[in-house]
């Protein structure tokens, strides 16, 4: 009996892609520096928002105007949405100047070298049809690179990964309206913008790129195989399903070495997988890609 492709992703994942929900993101990225650092583009200060991973504003500590980077965005927000973010954005500059020293003296830490604060604030949802579905909401914060403190959205209240992140835990949990806040508006608020900016930019956001595949053979470190490489490229959105097979059966994934999913210089998105093999078994292999923008999914052998 002949399986069809699309039969195939819905034995392996318990949906077609024709009905399979989208997944959608609003994040504001905020990084504050300790100090001033002597090179191109890199500011004490920067702030961006990411609608499904395109910039759509921007701030640094020397312009100091929150901007637009999309052309919808110029276009279809008023004059005062630029000049209320502008406040807020200066506002959050000057929080992040003060903190990013209280956590250095907290953490014991020189104030001659460079330290780093972050926050990721935002939220995901998944939309079927007309229907759109809340799924994540996130407010996070960093210190140096590694994590520092994070809001619970179902239990509302904040998670301290590290001792020195008690005493803000215990602060802004003793303030019941503070996360009250934070709850509300990674629920609501954040999904509302979300909303509305996919409303504004909604033909440039649908534009959809389906992934070029490619199949490499190469030597392996280890003289007696080869390494087999899958590389997909030029794809948005960037949800992609990747499955390195031999024989049709998908390899365990913790025996592929992945990129993970970076993005192309263009906004497209590329993600490449490896796996060592016998060199008289290549022909077994095969590299299995599914996309929303594919009808059915792609496979891809060694010599295609």
């Amino acid at each position: 009996m002949k399986v069809s492709a699309q039969l195939c992703v819905f034995l392996l994942y318990g949906t077609f892609p024709s009905i399979q929900a989208e997944k959608h993101s609003l994040y504001y990225i905020y990084t504050g520096l300790s100090k001033l650092v002597d090179l191109p583009g890199i500011y004490e200060f920067t702030a961006m928002g990411l609608l499904d991973d395109r910039q759509i504003d921007y701030y640094n500590s020397k312009e100091k105007r929150k901007i637009p980077t999309q052309p919808w965005m110029k276009e279809k927000m008023q004059e005062d949405y630029w000049e209320k973010g502008t406040q807020s954005r200066k506002s959050k500059e000057q929080w992040f100047n003060v903190n990013v020293h209280i956590l250095i003296n907290r953490m014991r830490h020189n104030e001659s070298d460079l330290h780093v604060i972050q926050r990721r604030v935002g939220c995901e949802v998944e939309q079927q049809g007309d229907e759109v579905k809340f799924l994540k909401g996130v407010s996070e914060y960093g210190y140096d690179g590694e994590d520092f403190l994070s809001f619970d959205d179902k239990e509302s209240q904040w998670v301290a990964p590290v001792d020195t992140a008690l005493p803000t835990k215990r602060k802004w949990d003793n303030v019941p309206i503070l996360n009250q806040y934070t709850k509300g508006y990674l629920e609501k608020e954040c999904v509302d913008w979300l909303n509305k900016f996919r409303e504004y930019g909604d033909e440039e956001l649908r534009k959809t790129s389906p992934p070029d595949v490619h199949v490499f053979l190469r030597k392996s470190n280890d003289k007696t195989k080869l390494e087999f490489t899958c590389l997909a490229t030029g794809f948005y959105p960037k949800d992609v399903t990747m499955i390195i097979r031999k024989n049709n059966t998908s390899l365990p994934e913790d025996q592929n070495e992945s990129t993970g999913i970076r993005p192309n210089h263009d906004g497209s998105y590329q993600l490449r997988k490896s796996v060592e093999i016998m060199e008289e078994e290549k022909d077994e292999y095969d590299c299995f890609v599914s996309h929303r923008t594919l009808e059915k999914p792609i496979v891809f052998k060694w010599g295609n």
